[in-house]
């Protein structure tokens, strides 16, 4: 039997604001939840069960009425709202032109178009080219090949504590096992875990952090067998790891001393989400490739990898693509949400979402001494909790708050290694208000420890 689930309004009706009308999760939900657990397997968790009826700006709708505050805008995915006018208008009208043709049988524009912007918008002025794809994981593993294409080596190196993925390849470069990778294996061969700069926990300077990286590297792996280093400017599921000033442009010095292709995994921390178009840039950095996907599209999925034309063009004709890679109704979104973010200024929101949330968290971090550490920038801002005192991981304390937001209208995701980690992904559209009221939540949750 059908459940009809149509929803009562407009998503651009949406009333911005906190309404809890029922119990979390409420009986729609809960209904949607018995009937879920049914056909779907358990590997396909979720951390709240409440089902969502429509969404807009910062706002999600669940079936039963219920109003939340977005602060995790699908991980990262919604940066500039969920349901943005322009770029369901644009998907809208591509949808009705054409869905699907392959770009490797019959090219459009489209894809041509989001190449461009991407050679316009990632660091460098150097020519570059892109190969867009489907997903997060699919650019990494892409990237992987170009590079081993590009250099005739197959070593990978990462950092402890990134996140990369969940196909074969990704699963070996990303560091969490649990609930990532365990029991999944054997993975792909030739991947290198190196150690990174993790100031709160490491204390170490930028180049000092730095040259133990590149003392691993060089003693355990072999500059010479590496074909690339994989790197997230900001950490994502690692827990908004910020690195020391002046690790990043170490690294890239020792990459191109050794011709080890710099990649930026920018996955999560692109696409204006940090006050710049790239996190990267914050480090004074240029990679070799960066790597798009989550807020590129309002949604819709594509992924880009975007690279120094000669790497780019090391694969032979028909090496790299796929069925579905740069759909033309996901490219479409993507080009709406480049002209968004120039047209809104959205690069400026980061700052300003940093500067309501940087001084908010650091007040409560007197208050309440489990918060250890307050770190990230622009809309991708973490709260690390600790045992008081120590820099002990307080998981226990992340799992508390999150549900006691849930309960009060405040969507909060969970992050890093140690599963101690808060972060704030809110989407660029967030009104000021509704970040203070979510932060009076996250207070009062604070306190009900």
């Amino acid at each position: 039997m059908t459940d009809t689930l149509a929803p009562t309004l407009d998503s651009a009706e949406i009333v911005p604001e906190r309404r809890i009308v029922t119990a979390i999760p409420g009986p729609r939900s809960q209904a949607l939840q018995a009937r879920r657990l049914a056909v779907i397997p358990v590997g396909v968790a979720s951390a709240i069960p409440v089902f969502v009826e429509r969404a807009h700006g910062a706002i999600v709708v669940d079936v039963d009425g219920n109003q939340f505050i977005d602060l995790g805008a699908g991980i990262g995915v919604m940066t500039i709202g969920h349901t943005d006018a322009a770029v369901v208008a644009a998907a809208s009208a591509q949808l009705a032109a054409f869905t699907h043709v392959m770009f490797t049988v019959t090219p459009y524009e489209g894809y041509v178009r989001v190449a461009e912007l991407l050679a316009e918008h990632t660091p460098g002025d150097f020519a570059k080219k892109t190969v867009l794809l489907n997903s997060g994981a699919e650019a990494v593993e892409n990237a992987v090949k170009i590079a081993r294409k590009f250099t005739g080596r197959t070593g990978v190196a990462v950092l402890d504590h990134a996140y990369h993925g969940r196909t074969n390849l990704t699963m070996a470069m990303t560091f969490k096992a649990m609930p990532y990778k365990l029991g999944f294996g054997p993975f792909a061969s030739d991947v290198h875990h190196a150690p990174n700069s993790y100031p709160f926990h490491d204390g170490l300077s930028g180049a000092d952090a730095a040259a133990r990286t590149i003392s691993y590297l060089e003693k355990s792996v072999g500059a010479s067998d590496l074909a690339c280093l994989v790197v997230e400017p900001i950490q994502g599921e690692g827990g908004f790891v910020v690195a020391a000033e002046g690790y990043f442009a170490a690294l890239r010095e020792w990459c191109t001393a050794n011709r080890v292709v710099f990649v930026a995994d920018e996955i999560q921390s692109g696409m204006a989400r940090t006050g710049k178009y790239f996190a990267i840039e914050h480090f004074g950095v240029v990679p070799d490739m960066v790597l798009s996907a989550k807020g590129i599209a309002g949604g819709l999925p594509i992924a880009g990898v975007t690279g120094r034309a000669d790497i780019m063009d090391a694969s032979h004709p028909g090496g790299l693509g796929g069925t579905f890679a740069g759909n033309p109704v996901a490219a479409a979104a993507a080009i709406a949400v480049f002209d968004e973010i120039e047209s809104k200024n959205l690069l400026a929101e980061g700052a300003r979402i940093e500067g309501v949330l940087r001084p908010a968290l650091l007040e409560m971090q007197k208050r309440h001494p489990v918060i250890g550490d307050v770190r990230g920038i622009g809309a991708m801002i973490a709260i690390e909790l600790v045992e008081p005192g120590t820099h002990t991981p307080n998981a226990a304390a992340v799992s508390a708050i999150t549900a006691f937001a849930a309960q009060n209208g405040v969507l909060l995701l969970s992050a890093g290694t140690y599963g101690n980690i808060i972060r704030f992904l809110p989407s660029l559209a967030i009104s000021t208000e509704l970040l203070n009221e979510a932060l009076q939540v996250l207070d009062d949750a604070l306190s009900a420890l």
